[in-house]
């Protein structure tokens, strides 16, 4: 199942640079690993924000909130879900990534 999921990072104000740069990285590391497992499909920045959307694919709903709470950025995130169906006009559109629809 295919999920746009819309993330803005809030970090505390006060948080040490060092803390900052090491979640971070940390955040990186754990993304790679959601992308090679096929849970992140394709991700965008957000502009002139702390922020990103993309397509998750996951079994269920569960299963993807436990791939977003994985994220060691989760406790400072605001995100946004919104699960996804199938168009019938998907398979025509040249933009759309392949695999991203199931048939």
């Amino acid at each position: 199942m295919e999920f746009l999921v819309e993330i803005e990072v809030l970090v505390p104000p006060l948080m040490e640079k060092s803390d900052r740069d090491r979640l971070i990285e940390a955040e990186r590391v754990r993304g790679r690993e959601l992308t090679a497992e096929g849970i992140i499909r394709a991700i965008w920045r957000i502009p002139g924000r702390f922020a990103n959307c993309a397509i998750w694919s996951c079994a269920d709903a569960t299963k993807l909130h436990e791939a977003i709470s994985s994220l060691p950025m989760w406790p400072f995130s605001d995100v946004q879900v919104t699960p996804l169906a199938q168009h019938a006009l998907a398979t025509h559109c040249p933009g759309l990534a392949p695999g991203l629809v199931v048939e």
